[in-house]
């Protein structure tokens, strides 16, 4: 398996309890579509390496796991801060305006009134206050801010994401 080909799921934060139980902390929105969970891919040693899961308790964001072959806290060692993976094809699936964000690269953004075509998504930046779209206009990056305002709808069969754009945001880029 190639990390490309896998999201990040979360983390293995530190042992619970004596029998090689995990906390693991879920990076998702809806923590209990991940329940029937019965393995997932930890980074070891720089390297996707399976692993299988006995039990899983879905706590919220943070949950309790118990993984083959990890029966004593002192096993927990290895695995401790390990992120975890799953492969794409494992995502629940989104509908209507919800959209991963590596399912959205090269979308066409369109402005949703006029319909004209603004430009070529390129990348989402990720931060703690405000993820933004990075989109190319005229040979110019433009960032626009991932909100419910802004991005209206995401057409997946055309491949095109519609947006109304503030007063102006193309302007601060695109004006000398």
């Amino acid at each position: 398996m190639n990390i490309k080909d896998c999201y990040f799921l979360g983390k293995i934060t530190k042992p619970h309890a004596l029998a090689g139980e995990v906390i693991l902390w879920l990076d998702v929105d809806n923590p209990n579509d991940y329940e029937g969970l019965s393995s997932v891919f930890l980074m070891i040693k720089n390297n996707l390496t399976p692993f299988f899961i006995e039990n899983i308790q879905i706590r919220g964001k943070k949950s309790i796991a118990k993984f083959e072959d990890i029966n004593k806290i002192e096993q927990t060692d290895a695995i401790i801060g390990a992120d975890m993976y799953l492969p794409l094809n494992a995502l629940p699936k989104l509908s209507g305006n919800k959209f991963y964000y590596h399912e959205v690269i090269g979308y066409s953004i369109v402005d949703n009134i006029s319909k004209e075509t603004l430009g070529v998504l390129e990348s989402i930046y990720e931060s703690t206050g405000q993820d933004l779209i990075s989109m190319n206009c005229k040979g110019t990056e433009v960032l626009i801010p991932i909100a419910d305002n802004i991005v209206k709808s995401v057409d997946r069969e055309t491949q095109v994401m519609f947006v109304e754009l503030p007063e102006g945001l193309l302007d601060v880029y695109l004006q000398p």
